[in-house]
């Protein structure tokens, strides 16, 4: 393996997440796909050296301080790729072990080489974990985004094993959302029906009241899909 062609850190794009995470970040933005960040990472109990919150993954996937490469970093340090194997699927197993072993022979090499062949690895992991879920690799993220409010208090959910906050956060902000959205179209609704360009004015206002109201109630009625299905999903409902 020539160190010298390990791939350079790269900009990175979006993915989306599990249900609350959707709904709870991207209400502001109608629902539109959007940079969720990174955020707080924790292991939680019983679970062992494998033991992260799963449904982390989707959201930040691909940040430098997000579940999945700081699980590669302690699967290195260890010397154990089974503690990155969840993150990819069982067709994709073999070619992850070919590069943490060949990730590991290169780290011998010295601390320079360490570093590029870690970075190599966790882009390799995070590309496959993605390309498993049809979504495209465009980089590494860089560490210390913003997450919003909703990845934290979904992360804190599972460690301290109460919901609560989540539900308060998520519905207050569905409910602050569906006003607006309601009363934007109220207004615009008793247009002079000669009067063309206020009625455009109501339906402006409209097939965004009646979008953010259907695809809240998606979010919360079908199940969470990877970040290829959202993204499909989100066009084929688009006007």
């Amino acid at each position: 393996m020539n160190i010298q062609r390990l791939p350079r850190l790269r900009p990175a794009a979006v993915a989306l997440a599990a249900i609350l995470y959707v709904t709870g970040k991207s209400l502001a933005q109608y629902f539109g796909l959007d940079d969720f960040g990174v955020g707080l990472f924790s292991e939680a109990a019983g679970m062992g050296n494998a033991g992260l919150v799963l449904v982390w993954a989707i959201a930040h996937c691909d940040g430098l301080d997000g579940p999945v490469v700081m699980l590669a970093r302690k699967a290195l340090d260890a010397g154990n790729v089974n503690l990155v194997l969840p993150w990819v699927q069982a067709r994709d197993e073999r070619e992850i072990r070919n590069a943490f072993e060949q990730a590991l022979s290169v780290r011998r090499m010295g601390p320079a080489a360490k570093e590029m062949a870690d970075r190599h690895f966790f882009e390799t992991l995070v590309r496959i974990h993605r390309a498993g879920e049809g979504a495209p690799y465009t980089g590494l993220k860089p560490a210390g985004r913003d997450l919003g409010p909703a990845i934290p208090a979904a992360d804190r959910a599972l460690v301290d094993g109460s919901v609560e906050a989540v539900v308060t956060l998520v519905t207050d902000a569905v409910a602050e959302g569906i006003r607006e959205y309601f009363q934007a179209a109220w207004r615009r609704k008793g247009f002079d029906p000669n009067d063309v360009t206020a009625g455009r004015e109501y339906v402006e206002a409209y097939v965004p009241y009646i979008h953010y109201v259907e695809r809240l109630y998606e979010a919360a009625t079908k199940p969470a899909h990877g970040h290829h299905q959202e993204s499909e999903e989100s066009l084929a409902h688009a006007h």
